[in-house]
This record gives C-alpha cells, sequence and structure tokens, in this order.
C-alpha cells in the first residue's frame, strides 16, 4: 500500500455518516440521495474434495500450502477479514472487516470450507453480514449463489431449480435470513433461468453490461410506449437498476402464454420480473487487469470518473469482480480497499452500500431485454462451456475440441441417472426431486439424527436399514450428478487439467453409487463417449484415456480404507497400541465394551479386536474392524493383517470377516508363522489366508502417506543432523576464516552451518514451547535462541525451519494472550518474556508474522489496555501502561490514541 491509502498517526475515524443533523430527509441510508459505490467481491473456489473422502487431498502445486484452497484463504480470505489500515510509519490505525463493505457471495462449497478450516474467519463473515444489514436497514451485503457454479443456460429445468433451492438453503443457514440477491455462476443466463429465479423468489442479479440487448424507461400514462433503445455493444448505463421482464416470447414456460395476448400496455403490469444490475464494465476490468487497486486515491478516482454529471438525485457506481484479486491476484489491496471504504469514499461524499438497499431506496424506472444466452467471460454465449469458441486458450495452440464431446458424456450420463433415480427413488421417496431439492439439509448436517429426521418425512414407508442406504445412496448420486457440472472444468484449455479431471472424478462415484442401487452398467456407455473428447496431451490422447488412467485409478473403496486403518496402526501412540494390545479377554461382553473408534476422513471404524507382535525386525499386526460410510451409511466388516518388514516395506491384506472362529484361527496360523522370524514364510502365509491382492504404503492416502514417510524418515535425518553438527563444530574456525577474510565459502562447510544451526534452533524451540510456563527455563531458551542468532548472522546462515516460524508465532500469541486475560501477578515478567520472544524472531531471520498478536492486540486497545493506562497514571510509579504501549509499538500498532487521551 503506497502512502495514499495511509492516514496520519492522529487521524479521526470518519463514518458513512459524519453530520449529527442527519433528518431522514437527507440520510442516504433511508432516502436516495447523492452518490453511492458498490464494490461487488466472488468469492469462489471449485469444490476439490475427494469424492470418496470428503476431504481435499494435497496439491503440491499450492506449497508450500496443502491445497490452492488453503493458500488462497491465506492470501485473501483471511486478510480481507482483517484488513489493515496504516499510517505514515506503517502501524496499525484501524482492522477492518471489508465484508462489512463488501456486497459479496461466496460459494457454498467455499464456505463449507471455510467452516471447516478457520472457524474465526467464518464468524467475521457472517457477523459483517449482519452488521451492514443493522447500517442498512435490513439488507445485509451477502447474496447468495447457485450451489456448486453450473452454467444455469446449460442446465435442465430440474437442476435449474436444485442449484437455487441448494444456494438459497445453504446460504439461510448460515446467514439467517433469505437472500435477496443470487449470483450466476458466470454469469451465465438465459429467459429460463431467471423464470426459475423468480419462482423462487430471488430479487434481483447482477450482469455484465455486455448481456443487455436493449433498454428503455418504464411505459408511463404520459408515455405508454417509449422506444427503446439499443445497447448491445456494452453502452447499457450502469448507474441505475433495471427491471427485466419474463417476456413469454423469450421465457420457457407455456404459463404466461395467456399474459402473451395481453394489450401491450398492460402487459408489463402483469409479467413476473427480475430487477438487475449491471455493473461498471470498464472499471470492474481495470480492476482486474491493470494496478488501479493498489491506491486507494487512484481507485477513488476511476470510481469518481464514472459518475454522471447530469444532475439526477441519486446513482450507483457498481463494480464486481473476482473477489481473490484482493489479496491474492494482487497482494495487498486488501488493505486498499479498507481505506477506500471507511476513508477515501465517504471523504468524497460518497455512501458505501450493496445492491438490495439501494434497490429498497431506489426502484427501477428503466426495463431491460438481454442476449439471449450469456455470461461474462465468454463473448459467445456460453461457449465457453460446450464448444470449441476460443474462450480459455488465451493465445494457446491448445484446441478446445473436447468440450462439446465432454458435455455431450455428461448430459448423456445425468439422464441415465435421472432414470435409475426416478424408479428406484420412488419407492423409497414420496417424491423424489422434493427430497432432492431437501437434501441440502443433510449435506449440512450428517449427523444420524438429523439424516433419520430426513428420512422419516420423505420416506414412502419405514425404511429398513438396507432401504435407508440405498435412499442415501441415490441422493448421493444425485448429488455427485450435479457437482459432475461444476463450471470449471470446461474454462480451461485442456480436458486431463485438474478441474476436468475433478469432475470426472465426480462422475464416476455417481455411476459407481448408481451400480450399487441398480445394478446398472453405465461405465462402458461413458467411457465411449468421453473417447470423442481429444486431448491435447499425446499422453492421454482422449477423454478415455483420461479417465482410465486419472480417474479410475483414484478409486476407493473399503478394503483400501482397511488397509490404511491397518497400516496406519502401527504408528499410533505407542501407549494407545499398548492399552488395545492388553485388553482383558474374559468374553465377548468385555471385548465389546472396549472397542476402539477412529475416524478415517468421512468413515467411522470401529475396532472389534486388535493384536500386534513384533520378531526382530518384523512388526504383525491382526483385527477386524466395522467401517462405515458417514456418507451413505454403507458397511463393511472386515479382518485385515499388515506386516511391517521395516523401513519403507509393508504387506498388508484384507478380506471378509466370516465369523470369529474363521478369524481366530486366522490370527492363529498368522502370530504362529512369524515365529520363524521370516518374512518370506509369513507373507506366504498371508497370501494363502486372504489370496494374492495386498497393499503397500502406496496404497495409503497420501496426507498420511506422508505423515508416515515422514515418521520413517526421521531417524535418519537426526543422525545426519548430528553429522552435520559434527562437521559444522569440527570446521567452525575454518568458517569464520572464510567469511573474515571474505572469501566464498566452500559449499559443502555452507550447508553443514545451515543444517546444523537449523536443527539446533528448531530443538531448542520445542523446549521453549515445552517450558513456557516456567519463566527462569524460558529465559534460558531465549538466551539460547538468541546465542543461535548471533552465529547465524556472523556465518550469513539462512535458517530454513518452517515449523519452528509456526511455533514461535504461536508462542508469542499465546503469552499475549495470557498477558491481557490473565496475567497471574507477574505482569513485569511477563511482558519482558514476550517483548525478548518478539526480538528473538526478528534476530533469528525467520519471517515470523505478527499478524494474529497484532490482531488480539488492537482488539483489545481500547477495552482493555486504555482502562490499565487510566489506572497506572492513578498509581503513581506504575509502568504498565508505558510497558504496554511500548509493547503496542513492537507490535506496529498505533498507540498514539491512547497517548494523546492520557495528555
Amino acid at each position: 500500500m503506497t502512502s495514499a491509502d495511509q492516514m496520519p498517526a492522529s487521524g479521526s475515524t470518519l463514518t458513512l455518516d459524519s453530520d449529527p443533523n442527519n433528518t431522514k430527509e437527507t440520510d442516504p441510508l433511508r432516502k436516495a440521495n447523492g452518490v453511492y459505490v458498490t464494490v461487488h467481491g466472488h468469492f469462489y473456489q471449485p469444490p476439490r474434495e475427494n469424492p470418496y473422502l470428503d476431504a481435499i487431498e494435497r496439491q503440491p502445486s499450492a506449497a508450500p500450502f496443502h491445497d490452492w484452497n488453503e493458500r488462497i484463504h491465506w492470501e485473501c480470505y483471511r486478510p480481507n477479514a482483517f484488513a489493515r489500515v496504516l499510517n505514515d510509519q506503517g502501524e496499525v490505525v484501524e482492522i477492518v472487516n471489508n465484508y462489512e463493505y463488501f456486497s459479496f457471495n461466496i460459494g457454498p462449497t467455499l464456505m463449507s470450507w471455510l467452516e471447516r478450516y478457520d472457524v474465526e474467519v467464518y464468524q467475521r463473515i457472517l457477523e459483517a453480514d449482519a452488521k451492514s444489514s443493522q447500517r442498512l436497514h435490513g439488507h445485509g451485503n451477502a447474496i447468495a449463489q447457485v450451489y456448486n457454479h453450473i452454467i444455469m443456460p446449460l442446465a435442465n429445468e430440474r437442476d435449474k431449480y436444485t442449484q437455487i433451492r441448494w444456494g438459497k438453503e445453504d446460504f439461510r443457514s448460515r446467514f439467517g435470513r433469505d437472500p435477496e440477491g443470487m449470483w450466476l455462476a458466470e454469469t451465465g443466463v438465459d429467459y429460463a433461468t431467471l423464470e426459475t429465479l423468480v419462482a423462487e423468489g430471488i430479487r434481483f442479479i447482477i450482469l455484465a453490461p455486455s448481456q443487455a440487448l436493449r433498454c428503455r424507461p418504464l411505459p408511463t400514462q404520459d408515455d405508454p410506449n417509449p422506444e427503446w433503445i439499443e445497447v448491445g455493444g456494452s453502452q447499457i448505463d450502469s448507474t441505475r437498476p433495471y427491471r427485466c421482464y419474463l417476456q413469454p416470447t423469450l421465457g420457457s414456460s407455456s404459463s404466461l402464454s395467456a399474459i402473451a395476448t395481453s394489450p401491450k400496455d398492460s402487459r408489463t403490469e402483469e409479467l413476473p420480473y427480475i430487477d438487475i444490475f449491471f455493473y461498471d464494465g470498464p472499471i470492474s476490468r481495470d480492476m482486474g487487469f491493470s494496478d488501479v487497486v493498489y491506491n486507494s486515491t487512484h481507485f477513488a478516482g476511476r470510481i469518481g470518473s464514472a459518475v454522471r454529471g447530469d444532475h439526477r438525485p441519486t446513482q450507483l457506481i457498481s463494480v464486481a469482480t473476482d473477489g481473490e484479486t484482493f489479496g491474492h491476484h494482487k497482494k495487498g489491496t486488501e488493505k486498499t480497499l479498507a481505506y477506500a471504504f471507511t476513508k477515501e469514499f465517504p471523504q468524497q461524499g460518497w455512501t458505501v452500500t450493496n445492491f438490495a438497499h439501494y434497490l429498497s431506496l431506489n426502484s427501477p424506472s428503466w426495463e431491460v431485454e438481454l442476449k439471449s444466452v450469456t455470461a461474462w467471460s465468454c463473448a459467445h454465449g456460453v461457449g465457453r462451456w460446450e464448444d470449441d469458441c476460443g474462450c480459455g486458450g488465451e493465445g494457446s495452440v491448445w484446441h478446445q475440441k473436447w468440450r462439446r464431446p465432454l458435455r455431450n458424456a455428461l448430459n448423456w450420463l445425468r439422464d441415465q441417472l435421472i432414470e435409475v433415480y426416478e424408479e428406484h427413488g420412488r419407492q423409497l421417496f414420496r417424491d423424489p426431486w422434493q427430497a432432492r431439492d431437501e437434501y441440502i439439509q443433510v449435506m449440512r448436517d450428517r449427523s444420524a439424527g438429523n439424516v433419520n429426521r430426513f428420512l422419516s418425512r420423505h420416506q414412502t414407508h419405514k425404511l429398513t436399514a438396507a432401504e435407508q442406504v440405498d435412499a442415501l445412496r441415490l441422493l448421493e448420486m444425485q448429488r455427485h450428478a450435479l457437482l459432475m457440472f461444476t463450471s470449471c472444468g470446461w474454462f480451461f484449455e485442456e480436458i486431463s487439467r485438474p478441474e476436468g479431471t475433478q469432475i470426472l472424478r465426480y462422475a464416476a462415484r455417481a455411476l459407481e453409487l448408481a451400480g450399487d442401487v441398480a445394478g446398472v452398467q453405465l461405465e462402458k456407455g461413458f467411457v465411449k463417449r468421453l473417447g470423442l473428447a481429444p486431448s491435447n496431451v499425446d499422453e492421454f490422447k482422449h477423454g478415455a484415456e483420461i479417465y482410465r488412467q486419472l480417474v479410475l485409478t483414484a478409486q476407493l473403496g473399503f478394503k483400501q480404507v482397511a488397509a490404511h486403518y491397518a497400516i496406519t496402526s502401527l504408528f499410533s501412540n505407542q501407549k494407545l497400541v499398548e492399552t488395545r494390545n492388553s485388553l482383558p479377554r474374559k468374553d465377548a461382553a468385555d471385548k465389546q465394551s472396549q472397542r476402539y473408534h477412529k475416524k478415517v476422513y468421512c468413515y467411522a471404524a470401529n475396532e472389534l479386536d486388535y493384536q500386534l507382535q513384533r520378531m526382530g525386525s518384523l512388526t504383525l499386526a491382526v483385527g477386524n474392524l466395522k467401517l462405515v460410510s458417514e456418507i451413505t451409511w454403507e458397511s463393511e466388516h472386515l479382518v485385515f493383517a499388515v506386516l511391517h518388514l521395516g523401513g519403507w516395506d509393508f504387506h498388508c491384506c484384507i478380506q471378509q470377516f466370516t465369523g470369529r472362529r474363521d478369524y481366530s484361527q486366522i490370527k492363529e496360523k498368522l502370530f504362529g508363522a512369524l515365529q520363524q522370524a521370516s518374512a518370506a514364510h509369513t507373507i506366504l502365509v498371508m497370501t494363502q489366508l486372504f489370496g494374492e491382492e495386498a497393499f503397500s504404503l502406496q496404497n495409503l492416502f497420501a496426507e498420511e502417506r506422508h505423515r508416515i514417510m515422514q515418521m520413517l524418515s526421521q531417524e535418519t535425518l537426526t543422525r545426519l543432523g548430528q553429522l552435520y553438527t559434527q562437521a559444522y563444530r569440527d570446521n567452525y574456525g575454518v568458517l569464520m576464516a572464510f567469511h573474515r577474510d571474505e572469501i566464498a565459502v566452500p559449499q559443502e562447510l555452507q550447508v553443514a552451518a545451515d543444517i546444523a544451526l537449523g536443527h539446533r534452533c528448531l530443538i531448542t524451540l520445542r523446549w521453549l514451547e515445552q517450558d513456557i510456563a516456567d519463566p527462569q527455563k524460558s529465559w534460558n531458551h531465549i538466551l539460547e535462541l538468541e546465542a543461535i542468532a548471533t552465529e547465524a548472522k556472523h556465518l550469513r546462515c539462512r535458517l530454513n525451519i518452517p515449523d519452528g516460524k509456526q511455533m514461535l508465532e504461536q508462542l508469542i500469541a499465546r503469552s499475549l494472550w495470557q498477558l491481557l486475560h490473565d496475567a497471574n501477578g507477574s505482569f513485569n515478567a511477563d511482558i519482558q518474556l514476550l517483548e525478548r520472544l518478539i526480538d528473538v524472531g526478528d534476530q533469528l531471520n525467520i519471517d515470523i508474522s505478527l499478524q494474529r498478536s497484532q490482531e488480539l492486540y488492537f482488539s483489545c486497545l481500547h477495552s482493555q489496555i486504555a482502562p490499565v493506562c487510566v489506572t497506572s497514571l492513578e498509581n503513581e510509579g506504575d509502568n504498565q501502561c508505558l510497558q504496554l504501549l511500548k509493547l503496542g509499538k513492537k507490535l506496529a500498532v498505533d498507540v498514539s490514541i491512547i497517548s494523546n487521551q492520557l495528555g
């Protein structure tokens, strides 16, 4: 952020309404008056969850983060919830929740992820909508979105309704109110989509100016037939809302045919309608593709250039872009918005609002007709999601001839699944399609009680356990049938990209569920159609080969889950393993009461028996467990045996549980074979008992595989750390001589120093984390860290310890919280320790972030720190105030307002 985005250290906070004598007649929040500004952010990430695990697996391209959701969260979603306004010294003057000022939609699939991953940010978003609703007289900033971002004009009528109903219900369950507006994926729209929106009570949508065909003033008694103005070239005036009537000639419903015969002057009064806002195209493009959002003065100037000087009483300057622009695509621009929202725009006399609030003040006086089928990111209607139209290639030599066959294949599969759903669903549900529309209530809460209540409302009769499973399978089949149309699968230039592969995985899961319920074999026909979708990558050739290589290989079943459980059980907490092995074996009832329960992603694992023995370098575990899917309630009772031969070598076998006697014999034979201390013999017996199919470390789910790989590597890494440390100590004098004479240090010696000091630092930080409650030990660890920092500086070492960085950040935040909320009478010692922790973070040069601590301090500045300062002044000699203000400066928080108040 440039100096133009900063405010003087002593600057006062401006409000949207600084006139104490404002009346309802002049208050722009109550009556349309002057210039209004709306910045809309479309926040969205495609669903990335593994269809079998209901979790996002590690995405290496997002490193150093776990996946792209996490990366964009830390670059965009969180910074906008805690956006800084800085003074000239770079100190925090204000922390703004930008969502209080944005008009925004956040995709339901992204909101679900946020709710699980960072509940603090999730709550900030909900609070922002509530506060904006209070400020704008009942009209919150949030609007809904069609559920999983499908291109609505390409969806059939039922899918249109379900997407809207799921989007509405998800919104209602989070924000506690009905949505007034809805964001359409890629702003893809046609009149059939408008008709569905109107039927579902949506009041307005937001479109690109290029989507309008013509407009005119609404007919009046004085002018009953105003002339239409052609605006097909993005020339529509975006400073006003428009009313769009569902004209029978363009709509899809025959129910409007009677209205079509009405006299032309009265038709607009009888036709259903939806209101439409068109965002300012040039400014919105500049936000995404120029530097205008890096400086709030420039941004305000660009907004101001759109203000019409034609003396109209009110006008709206609205802009819209991907919300990820602010912080992810354009780093730090959330600060620009924070300053613009709270300072720059009010100084210009503009009112920051949202579409619903503006509509409540200024009902449309113009109507608009739309082009037949359009979207904001395709110049060819919606060709980007069904044709080789050129959009998405971005000048690439790659074609998109695969788009039409992919769309055709998925449409064919959707229609086949409809037949399965209707035939089998009508036996279980009173109204299968109503059950699908209301399934969102289960998707939001999969607790057994909620699922049972849902099934009770919709069932044709009291369902058996097997019928409950089939009912949930059918609904999940339909959920995946919708997910497979997520727009991102067509957006880019190649079908084999992660987005295309992901929608094919959803299709594969839908196929599998259909087969489980109905026994139908649809995969062959689907793959044949995918074979018509040519890939740009020679390795794949076409969609069918992509399906075989990237989709089928990712499918999971109960055996894979059991193998995952078995192998990871060897690395569970050792005390836990010992406890399980020492279970009393009195009788079946005792064993039943001491089951071991564990969750494996979306599966509940109920361990009914487990036994582990070691013989030399070999470890063998045998157990039986019941796995239950928390999604479909399917279950399997399985027996596993896993042999660890040492290092990376595992041999795991799975089979169905066929009774206690058979299971007892399996255990006896396997542990008998282990007594010979022969890996070959033990594996031979495992093969005789379980068959040829076996699982290894490679079959583990990626997250756990990586964790175990790190554990298996730890002994080697520790040994290497010791070797590097010894080499560093033996050659310390030589290293210093090289640096003293400014001669290039041999790479081998420099690497030894980097690794040795990093290893030593990490160990010390772990001790500090363990001993932080003991002041004496903590000081000793800090002194050691300072010594390490000094050595690293002299030897020009770079400490690459991301785990240590995170530990130190958390220790600082924890110590600050303790200081502010529970000092236990040791304030002076606690604050000195905290200051040294912050200093040592700077000295180690590991790029620690103090954002969390900064936010905590700022949130307490007026409520807790200011009262302490007042008390400190009353008690002469008490220097707590000065110490707290000094700490604020160290955290780069502007504390001048407290200093000024105290004189």
